[in-house]
Protein backbone atom coordinates (compact mmCIF):
# COMPACT_ATOMS: atom_id res chain seq x y z
CA UNK A 1 0.00 0.00 0.00
CA UNK A 2 1.17 3.16 -1.08
CA UNK A 3 1.17 6.70 0.87
CA UNK A 4 -1.64 8.50 0.92
CA UNK A 5 -1.46 12.10 -0.69
CA UNK A 6 -4.57 14.53 -1.13
CA UNK A 7 -5.87 15.58 -4.54
CA UNK A 8 -4.95 19.43 -4.07
CA UNK A 9 -2.49 20.82 -7.01
CA UNK A 10 -2.90 17.29 -9.28
CA UNK A 11 -2.69 17.98 -12.37
CA UNK A 12 -4.92 15.29 -14.35
CA UNK A 13 -6.56 18.57 -16.19
CA UNK A 14 -2.75 19.56 -17.43
CA UNK A 15 -1.79 16.40 -18.63
CA UNK A 16 -4.60 15.41 -20.56
CA UNK A 17 -4.17 19.19 -22.58
CA UNK A 18 -0.57 18.36 -22.70
CA UNK A 19 -1.08 15.54 -25.21
CA UNK A 20 -4.39 17.03 -26.98
CA UNK A 21 -6.87 15.00 -25.03
CA UNK A 22 -10.30 16.78 -26.39
CA UNK A 23 -12.35 18.01 -23.18
CA UNK A 24 -15.17 18.54 -25.01
CA UNK A 25 -18.21 15.87 -24.83
CA UNK A 26 -18.66 13.84 -27.70
CA UNK A 27 -21.51 14.11 -30.18
CA UNK A 28 -24.49 12.91 -28.97
CA UNK A 29 -26.29 10.13 -31.12
CA UNK A 30 -29.17 8.35 -30.98
CA UNK A 31 -29.31 5.91 -28.53
CA UNK A 32 -31.92 3.14 -30.28
CA UNK A 33 -29.99 0.64 -32.13
CA UNK A 34 -30.34 -0.92 -35.57
CA UNK A 35 -31.45 -4.57 -33.98
CA UNK A 36 -30.27 -8.02 -35.36
CA UNK A 37 -33.89 -10.42 -35.48
CA UNK A 38 -31.72 -12.77 -33.98
CA UNK A 39 -32.52 -13.70 -30.07
CA UNK A 40 -30.28 -15.14 -27.84
CA UNK A 41 -31.55 -13.10 -24.25
CA UNK A 42 -32.43 -16.67 -23.15
CA UNK A 43 -28.58 -17.34 -22.58
CA UNK A 44 -27.32 -16.78 -19.26
CA UNK A 45 -24.50 -13.69 -19.87
CA UNK A 46 -22.96 -12.21 -17.15
CA UNK A 47 -19.96 -9.73 -17.61
CA UNK A 48 -16.90 -9.77 -15.22
CA UNK A 49 -15.18 -6.42 -15.01
CA UNK A 50 -13.65 -4.25 -12.30
CA UNK A 51 -16.07 -3.06 -9.91
CA UNK A 52 -16.16 0.16 -10.97
CA UNK A 53 -16.54 -0.38 -14.65
CA UNK A 54 -19.71 1.08 -16.83
CA UNK A 55 -18.55 0.64 -20.26
CA UNK A 56 -19.69 -3.18 -20.52
CA UNK A 57 -18.86 -4.99 -23.59
CA UNK A 58 -18.11 -8.23 -23.01
CA UNK A 59 -20.25 -10.76 -21.45
CA UNK A 60 -19.91 -14.93 -21.37
CA UNK A 61 -21.78 -17.96 -20.59
CA UNK A 62 -19.78 -21.20 -20.23
CA UNK A 63 -21.15 -24.95 -20.56
CA UNK A 64 -19.60 -28.40 -20.57
CA UNK A 65 -20.16 -30.61 -23.66
CA UNK A 66 -19.90 -34.02 -24.25
CA UNK A 67 -17.26 -33.39 -25.78
CA UNK A 68 -15.26 -30.55 -23.59
CA UNK A 69 -16.88 -26.86 -23.69
CA UNK A 70 -18.94 -24.59 -25.19
CA UNK A 71 -17.54 -20.35 -24.84
CA UNK A 72 -20.58 -18.71 -25.52
CA UNK A 73 -18.94 -14.69 -26.01
CA UNK A 74 -20.91 -11.50 -26.42
CA UNK A 75 -19.36 -8.75 -27.64
CA UNK A 76 -21.52 -5.47 -27.74
CA UNK A 77 -22.16 -4.30 -31.33
CA UNK A 78 -21.40 -0.67 -31.35
CA UNK A 79 -21.23 -0.45 -34.74
CA UNK A 80 -25.21 -0.68 -34.79
CA UNK A 81 -25.60 2.67 -33.38
CA UNK A 82 -23.20 4.51 -35.72
CA UNK A 83 -23.71 5.36 -39.08
CA UNK A 84 -20.63 5.40 -41.26
CA UNK A 85 -19.36 9.41 -41.51
CA UNK A 86 -21.89 10.26 -39.26
CA UNK A 87 -20.26 12.71 -36.11
CA UNK A 88 -19.73 10.26 -33.81
CA UNK A 89 -18.12 7.76 -36.06
CA UNK A 90 -15.64 10.83 -37.21
CA UNK A 91 -14.99 11.88 -33.60
CA UNK A 92 -14.20 7.97 -32.67
CA UNK A 93 -11.38 8.52 -35.49
CA UNK A 94 -9.71 11.23 -33.76
CA UNK A 95 -9.82 9.91 -30.31
CA UNK A 96 -9.28 5.76 -30.97
CA UNK A 97 -9.46 4.83 -27.71
CA UNK A 98 -10.51 5.31 -24.06
CA UNK A 99 -8.22 7.34 -22.05
CA UNK A 100 -8.14 6.52 -18.21
CA UNK A 101 -6.92 8.80 -15.24
CA UNK A 102 -7.89 8.86 -11.73
CA UNK A 103 -10.31 11.65 -11.73
CA UNK A 104 -12.14 10.34 -15.05
CA UNK A 105 -12.54 8.94 -18.61
CA UNK A 106 -12.21 10.22 -21.77
CA UNK A 107 -14.47 7.82 -23.47
CA UNK A 108 -14.12 6.71 -26.86
CA UNK A 109 -17.96 7.14 -27.55
CA UNK A 110 -20.73 9.19 -25.88
CA UNK A 111 -21.67 7.79 -22.90
CA UNK A 112 -25.06 7.90 -23.94
CA UNK A 113 -23.88 4.87 -25.51
CA UNK A 114 -20.82 3.37 -23.90
CA UNK A 115 -21.66 3.67 -20.27
CA UNK A 116 -25.82 3.21 -21.51
CA UNK A 117 -27.20 2.00 -24.47
CA UNK A 118 -24.38 -0.03 -26.00
CA UNK A 119 -23.20 -1.26 -22.59
CA UNK A 120 -24.16 -4.85 -21.73
CA UNK A 121 -25.83 -3.47 -18.36
CA UNK A 122 -27.81 -6.30 -16.61
CA UNK A 123 -31.23 -6.61 -17.91
CA UNK A 124 -30.52 -4.54 -21.17
CA UNK A 125 -31.69 -6.34 -24.55
CA UNK A 126 -28.61 -5.02 -26.76
CA UNK A 127 -27.20 -6.02 -29.87
CA UNK A 128 -24.06 -8.06 -30.03
CA UNK A 129 -21.60 -10.22 -32.01
CA UNK A 130 -21.90 -13.63 -30.74
CA UNK A 131 -19.64 -15.89 -30.58
CA UNK A 132 -19.72 -19.64 -29.83
CA UNK A 133 -16.58 -21.45 -29.35
CA UNK A 134 -16.14 -25.45 -28.81
CA UNK A 135 -13.15 -26.64 -27.40
CA UNK A 136 -12.38 -30.31 -27.04
CA UNK A 137 -10.92 -31.95 -23.33
CA UNK A 138 -8.10 -29.67 -23.37
CA UNK A 139 -9.21 -26.60 -24.29
CA UNK A 140 -8.26 -26.84 -27.93
CA UNK A 141 -10.77 -25.14 -30.23
CA UNK A 142 -12.57 -27.31 -32.51
CA UNK A 143 -15.32 -25.12 -33.78
CA UNK A 144 -16.39 -21.55 -33.97
CA UNK A 145 -19.62 -19.85 -34.89
CA UNK A 146 -19.89 -15.80 -35.34
CA UNK A 147 -23.63 -13.76 -35.52
CA UNK A 148 -25.14 -11.24 -34.77
CA UNK A 149 -28.32 -11.42 -31.85
CA UNK A 150 -29.79 -9.47 -29.18
CA UNK A 151 -28.68 -10.35 -25.96
CA UNK A 152 -29.26 -9.82 -22.48
CA UNK A 153 -27.27 -10.14 -19.39
CA UNK A 154 -28.08 -11.09 -16.03
CA UNK A 155 -25.48 -9.94 -13.38
CA UNK A 156 -22.68 -7.31 -13.46
CA UNK A 157 -20.06 -9.49 -11.75
CA UNK A 158 -16.91 -7.95 -10.47
CA UNK A 159 -12.79 -9.20 -10.10
CA UNK A 160 -12.55 -9.13 -6.42
CA UNK A 161 -16.07 -10.78 -5.42
CA UNK A 162 -15.35 -13.19 -8.11
CA UNK A 163 -11.56 -14.26 -6.59
CA UNK A 164 -13.16 -14.88 -3.34
CA UNK A 165 -15.93 -17.15 -5.20
CA UNK A 166 -13.91 -18.99 -6.79
CA UNK A 167 -11.64 -19.80 -3.45
CA UNK A 168 -14.60 -20.65 -2.28
CA UNK A 169 -15.36 -22.97 -5.46
CA UNK A 170 -18.86 -20.94 -5.48
CA UNK A 171 -18.75 -19.26 -8.67
CA UNK A 172 -22.20 -18.17 -10.45
CA UNK A 173 -23.51 -20.86 -12.93
CA UNK A 174 -22.12 -18.64 -16.01
CA UNK A 175 -18.50 -18.78 -15.04
CA UNK A 176 -18.33 -21.62 -12.56
CA UNK A 177 -16.29 -23.37 -15.86
CA UNK A 178 -14.01 -20.30 -15.77
CA UNK A 179 -10.94 -21.59 -14.12
CA UNK A 180 -11.32 -24.69 -15.23
CA UNK A 181 -11.27 -23.50 -18.77
CA UNK A 182 -8.87 -20.65 -17.90
CA UNK A 183 -6.40 -23.07 -16.62
CA UNK A 184 -6.47 -24.97 -19.85
CA UNK A 185 -6.10 -21.92 -21.72
CA UNK A 186 -3.40 -21.10 -19.47
CA UNK A 187 -1.57 -24.78 -20.56
CA UNK A 188 -2.32 -24.31 -24.51
CA UNK A 189 -1.01 -20.97 -24.26
CA UNK A 190 2.43 -22.64 -22.79
CA UNK A 191 1.99 -24.77 -25.92
CA UNK A 192 1.71 -21.68 -28.20
CA UNK A 193 5.23 -20.25 -26.63
CA UNK A 194 3.02 -17.25 -25.54
CA UNK A 195 4.49 -14.89 -23.59
CA UNK A 196 2.82 -13.64 -19.97
CA UNK A 197 4.23 -11.01 -18.56
CA UNK A 198 1.87 -10.62 -15.43
CA UNK A 199 3.52 -7.55 -14.27
CA UNK A 200 2.40 -5.60 -11.61
CA UNK A 201 0.02 -2.45 -12.17
CA UNK A 202 1.14 0.70 -10.81
CA UNK A 203 -2.36 2.29 -9.79
CA UNK A 204 -4.00 5.30 -8.09
CA UNK A 205 -6.45 4.32 -5.51
CA UNK A 206 -9.50 7.05 -4.31
CA UNK A 207 -9.16 7.22 -0.48
CA UNK A 208 -12.31 7.86 1.48
CA UNK A 209 -11.31 11.75 2.16
CA UNK A 210 -10.77 12.65 -0.84
CA UNK A 211 -7.40 11.91 -1.59
CA UNK A 212 -5.40 8.98 -3.40
CA UNK A 213 -2.67 6.58 -2.54
CA UNK A 214 -0.41 4.32 -5.01
CA UNK A 215 -0.08 0.51 -4.84
CA UNK A 216 1.25 -2.05 -7.13
CA UNK A 217 -1.56 -4.46 -7.97
CA UNK A 218 -1.26 -8.46 -9.05
CA UNK A 219 -3.69 -9.52 -11.74
CA UNK A 220 -5.84 -11.60 -10.14
CA UNK A 221 -6.26 -15.19 -10.76
CA UNK A 222 -9.76 -14.47 -12.63
CA UNK A 223 -8.47 -12.03 -14.36
CA UNK A 224 -6.37 -14.33 -16.14
CA UNK A 225 -8.73 -16.71 -16.89
CA UNK A 226 -11.14 -14.35 -18.01
CA UNK A 227 -8.30 -12.75 -20.34
CA UNK A 228 -7.87 -16.30 -21.75
CA UNK A 229 -11.92 -16.39 -22.93
CA UNK A 230 -11.22 -13.24 -24.80
CA UNK A 231 -7.44 -13.87 -26.31
CA UNK A 232 -8.95 -17.32 -27.61
CA UNK A 233 -12.17 -14.78 -29.12
CA UNK A 234 -9.04 -12.88 -30.42
CA UNK A 235 -7.03 -15.80 -31.76
CA UNK A 236 -10.26 -17.46 -33.66
CA UNK A 237 -11.14 -13.78 -35.15
CA UNK A 238 -7.64 -13.79 -36.38
CA UNK A 239 -8.27 -17.27 -38.23
CA UNK A 240 -11.46 -16.42 -39.80
CA UNK A 241 -10.35 -13.17 -41.31
CA UNK A 242 -6.65 -14.90 -42.56
CA UNK A 243 -8.86 -17.27 -44.17
CA UNK A 244 -10.52 -14.92 -45.74
CA UNK A 245 -7.48 -12.70 -46.99
CA UNK A 246 -8.67 -9.66 -45.39
CA UNK A 247 -8.71 -7.76 -42.02
CA UNK A 248 -6.31 -6.63 -39.54
CA UNK A 249 -4.28 -8.07 -36.49
CA UNK A 250 -2.58 -7.04 -33.48
CA UNK A 251 1.08 -8.03 -34.01
CA UNK A 252 4.19 -8.39 -32.08
CA UNK A 253 7.45 -9.24 -33.59
CA UNK A 254 8.95 -12.49 -33.22
CA UNK A 255 12.39 -11.88 -30.41
CA UNK A 256 15.06 -11.45 -31.82
CA UNK A 257 17.73 -14.65 -31.25
CA UNK A 258 19.70 -11.53 -29.75
CA UNK A 259 17.34 -10.31 -26.89
CA UNK A 260 16.15 -14.10 -25.91
CA UNK A 261 20.16 -14.48 -25.98
CA UNK A 262 20.11 -11.33 -23.14
CA UNK A 263 17.01 -12.64 -21.33
CA UNK A 264 19.39 -15.82 -20.81
CA UNK A 265 22.29 -13.84 -19.36
CA UNK A 266 20.15 -11.90 -16.88
CA UNK A 267 17.77 -14.91 -15.53
CA UNK A 268 21.41 -16.87 -14.82
CA UNK A 269 22.05 -12.86 -13.14
CA UNK A 270 18.60 -13.13 -10.96
CA UNK A 271 18.99 -17.28 -10.47
CA UNK A 272 16.13 -17.95 -12.24
CA UNK A 273 15.98 -21.46 -13.62
CA UNK A 274 15.96 -21.91 -17.26
CA UNK A 275 16.16 -25.72 -18.13
CA UNK A 276 17.19 -26.09 -21.66
CA UNK A 277 14.16 -26.67 -24.14
CA UNK A 278 12.56 -24.82 -21.69
CA UNK A 279 10.36 -21.80 -23.43
CA UNK A 280 10.46 -18.18 -22.01
CA UNK A 281 6.95 -18.60 -21.53
CA UNK A 282 7.44 -22.02 -19.03
CA UNK A 283 10.27 -19.79 -17.21
CA UNK A 284 7.89 -17.15 -16.49
CA UNK A 285 5.06 -19.35 -15.40
CA UNK A 286 8.21 -20.86 -12.36
CA UNK A 287 9.78 -17.70 -12.02
CA UNK A 288 7.04 -17.06 -9.37
CA UNK A 289 6.99 -13.56 -8.21
CA UNK A 290 10.47 -12.43 -9.65
CA UNK A 291 9.38 -8.39 -10.97
CA UNK A 292 12.84 -8.15 -12.11
CA UNK A 293 13.09 -11.18 -14.60
CA UNK A 294 9.54 -10.26 -15.72
CA UNK A 295 10.35 -6.81 -16.48
CA UNK A 296 13.23 -7.80 -18.33
CA UNK A 297 10.96 -10.34 -20.60
CA UNK A 298 9.20 -7.50 -21.66
CA UNK A 299 12.03 -6.99 -23.78
CA UNK A 300 10.84 -9.46 -26.12
CA UNK A 301 7.57 -7.84 -26.70
CA UNK A 302 8.53 -4.57 -28.79
CA UNK A 303 7.27 -3.54 -31.91
CA UNK A 304 3.79 -4.23 -31.39
CA UNK A 305 1.27 -2.76 -33.76
CA UNK A 306 -2.05 -3.07 -35.87
CA UNK A 307 -1.39 -4.90 -39.78
CA UNK A 308 -3.98 -4.65 -42.10
CA UNK A 309 -4.38 -6.51 -45.41
CA UNK A 310 -6.64 -7.11 -48.13
CA UNK A 311 -6.80 -10.04 -50.80
CA UNK A 312 -2.94 -11.55 -49.99
CA UNK A 313 -2.06 -12.72 -46.81
CA UNK A 314 0.44 -9.69 -44.35
CA UNK A 315 3.88 -10.18 -44.45
CA UNK A 316 3.74 -10.43 -39.99
CA UNK A 317 1.11 -12.42 -38.94
CA UNK A 318 2.11 -13.65 -35.17
CA UNK A 319 1.71 -11.68 -32.15
CA UNK A 320 4.25 -13.17 -30.15
CA UNK A 321 2.95 -12.18 -26.68
CA UNK A 322 0.13 -14.81 -27.64
CA UNK A 323 2.20 -16.93 -29.31
CA UNK A 324 -0.24 -17.01 -32.28
CA UNK A 325 -2.04 -14.79 -34.85
CA UNK A 326 -4.20 -12.52 -33.04
CA UNK A 327 -7.08 -9.77 -33.68
CA UNK A 328 -8.48 -7.28 -31.22
CA UNK A 329 -12.16 -7.60 -31.73
CA UNK A 330 -13.29 -7.49 -27.59
CA UNK A 331 -13.25 -4.19 -26.55
CA UNK A 332 -15.50 -2.08 -29.20
CA UNK A 333 -16.03 0.43 -26.47
CA UNK A 334 -12.70 1.22 -25.77
CA UNK A 335 -10.40 0.62 -29.07
CA UNK A 336 -11.45 2.29 -32.48
CA UNK A 337 -10.19 -0.40 -34.53
CA UNK A 338 -11.70 -3.37 -32.91
CA UNK A 339 -15.54 -1.99 -34.17
CA UNK A 340 -13.87 -1.95 -38.03
CA UNK A 341 -12.19 -5.75 -37.20
CA UNK A 342 -15.72 -6.94 -35.81
CA UNK A 343 -17.39 -5.81 -39.22
CA UNK A 344 -14.90 -8.01 -41.20
CA UNK A 345 -15.12 -10.81 -38.66
CA UNK A 346 -19.19 -11.12 -38.64
CA UNK A 347 -19.00 -10.81 -42.34
CA UNK A 348 -16.41 -13.76 -43.15
CA UNK A 349 -17.54 -16.10 -40.80
CA UNK A 350 -20.80 -16.12 -43.07
CA UNK A 351 -19.76 -15.90 -46.17
CA UNK A 352 -20.08 -12.55 -46.81
CA UNK A 353 -17.72 -9.80 -48.36
CA UNK A 354 -17.11 -6.86 -45.53
CA UNK A 355 -19.17 -3.85 -46.22
CA UNK A 356 -16.88 -1.55 -48.49
CA UNK A 357 -16.79 1.66 -45.30
CA UNK A 358 -14.95 -0.56 -43.30
CA UNK A 359 -13.14 -2.65 -45.36
CA UNK A 360 -11.34 0.98 -47.20
CA UNK A 361 -10.60 1.79 -43.38
CA UNK A 362 -8.39 -0.85 -42.28
CA UNK A 363 -5.17 1.12 -43.89
CA UNK A 364 -5.98 3.89 -42.04
CA UNK A 365 -6.01 2.29 -38.40
CA UNK A 366 -2.47 1.86 -37.22
CA UNK A 367 -2.05 5.29 -37.69
CA UNK A 368 -5.10 6.21 -35.85
CA UNK A 369 -4.47 3.54 -33.54
CA UNK A 370 -0.56 4.38 -32.84
CA UNK A 371 -1.67 8.21 -32.17
CA UNK A 372 -4.50 7.36 -29.56
CA UNK A 373 -2.43 4.66 -27.74
CA UNK A 374 0.39 7.40 -27.48
CA UNK A 375 -1.80 9.94 -25.91
CA UNK A 376 -3.56 7.24 -23.57
CA UNK A 377 0.29 6.42 -22.56
CA UNK A 378 1.06 10.12 -22.25
CA UNK A 379 -1.37 10.94 -19.50
CA UNK A 380 -0.92 7.68 -17.68
CA UNK A 381 2.72 8.52 -17.54
CA UNK A 382 2.07 12.12 -16.92
CA UNK A 383 -0.63 11.12 -13.94
CA UNK A 384 1.45 8.82 -12.26
CA UNK A 385 4.71 11.39 -12.46
CA UNK A 386 2.35 13.87 -10.73
CA UNK A 387 0.87 11.69 -7.85
CA UNK A 388 4.62 10.23 -7.09
CA UNK A 389 6.02 13.40 -6.91
CA UNK A 390 3.20 14.33 -4.20
CA UNK A 391 4.14 11.33 -2.39
CA UNK A 392 7.31 11.71 -2.31
CA UNK A 393 7.13 15.62 -1.28
CA UNK A 394 7.36 15.01 2.29
CA UNK A 395 10.18 12.43 1.79
CA UNK A 396 13.38 14.71 0.41
CA UNK A 397 16.41 13.38 1.88
CA UNK A 398 14.83 9.80 2.79
CA UNK A 399 16.70 6.53 1.97
CA UNK A 400 14.03 4.31 -0.06
CA UNK A 401 14.49 0.10 -0.03
CA UNK A 402 14.21 -0.62 -3.96
CA UNK A 403 15.12 -3.70 -6.52
CA UNK A 404 16.36 -2.64 -9.60
CA UNK A 405 14.06 -3.26 -12.43
CA UNK A 406 15.92 -2.42 -15.70
CA UNK A 407 19.31 -1.28 -16.95
CA UNK A 408 18.81 1.62 -19.45
CA UNK A 409 22.71 3.06 -20.43
CA UNK A 410 23.91 4.83 -17.86
CA UNK A 411 20.43 4.73 -15.76
CA UNK A 412 18.61 2.31 -13.73
CA UNK A 413 14.80 1.49 -13.51
CA UNK A 414 14.03 0.97 -9.63
CA UNK A 415 10.43 -0.20 -8.12
CA UNK A 416 10.18 1.01 -4.15
CA UNK A 417 7.66 -0.94 -2.77
CA UNK A 418 7.24 1.55 0.20
CA UNK A 419 5.62 3.94 -1.42
CA UNK A 420 4.48 2.38 -4.58
CA UNK A 421 7.25 4.07 -6.90
CA UNK A 422 8.92 3.03 -10.35
CA UNK A 423 12.02 5.65 -10.51
CA UNK A 424 14.43 6.37 -13.14
CA UNK A 425 18.02 6.95 -11.08
CA UNK A 426 20.23 9.04 -13.48
CA UNK A 427 24.23 8.27 -13.79
CA UNK A 428 23.86 5.05 -11.64
CA UNK A 429 24.58 1.48 -11.95
CA UNK A 430 23.91 -1.87 -10.47
CA UNK A 431 22.57 -4.78 -11.93
CA UNK A 432 19.38 -6.23 -12.70
CA UNK A 433 17.66 -8.08 -9.71
CA UNK A 434 20.07 -6.30 -7.15
CA UNK A 435 18.44 -4.40 -3.69
CA UNK A 436 19.47 -1.05 -3.32
CA UNK A 437 18.71 1.97 -1.49
CA UNK A 438 17.93 5.92 -2.81
CA UNK A 439 18.14 8.77 -1.90
CA UNK A 440 15.25 11.17 -2.87
CA UNK A 441 17.40 14.38 -3.31
CA UNK A 442 14.47 16.78 -4.80
CA UNK A 443 11.03 17.14 -5.74
CA UNK A 444 8.71 19.64 -7.74
CA UNK A 445 5.22 18.81 -7.18
CA UNK A 446 4.62 21.31 -10.29
CA UNK A 447 6.43 19.39 -12.83
CA UNK A 448 5.73 15.98 -11.27
CA UNK A 449 9.49 15.11 -11.10
CA UNK A 450 11.43 13.86 -8.44
CA UNK A 451 15.52 13.34 -8.35
CA UNK A 452 16.87 10.42 -7.11
CA UNK A 453 20.56 9.01 -6.47
CA UNK A 454 21.99 5.58 -5.35
CA UNK A 455 23.33 5.72 -1.91
CA UNK A 456 24.45 1.73 -2.20
CA UNK A 457 23.20 -2.04 -1.79
CA UNK A 458 20.57 -3.14 0.58
CA UNK A 459 22.70 -6.28 0.39
CA UNK A 460 24.75 -8.88 -1.90
CA UNK A 461 21.60 -10.99 -3.14
CA UNK A 462 20.79 -10.05 -7.02
CA UNK A 463 18.46 -12.83 -6.89
CA UNK A 464 15.23 -11.31 -5.13
CA UNK A 465 13.68 -8.85 -7.31
CA UNK A 466 10.56 -10.11 -5.80
CA UNK A 467 7.27 -8.51 -3.88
Amino acid sequence: MGRRVVAEGLAFDACRRSVGVSETSPPEVNTAPRLPDRDVTDVSFVTLDPPESRDLDQAVALERTSTGYRVRYAITDIGTFITPGDPVDRESRVRAVTIYAPDKRTPLYPPSLGEGAASLLPDQRCPAIVWTIDLDETGQQTAVAVERAVVRSRAKLDYPTMQAAADHGALPEPIALLPEIGRLRLAQARVRHAIDLALPEQIAVPAPDGGWTLEFREPLAIERWNAEISLLTGMAAARLMLDADVGLLRTVPTPTPATVEHLHHIAAQLKVPWPENTTVGEVLESAGPCVAFREAAASLLRGAGYTPFDSSPPAILDHAGVGAPYAHVTAPLRRLADRFANEVVVAVANGQSPPAWARETLPELPALMAAGDHRARAVERCVLDHLEALVLSSRVGEQLQAVVVDVERDDIVVMVEEPAIRARVSGATAPIGASVSVRVDAVDTKAGTVKFSISGPRNTSHGGGGR
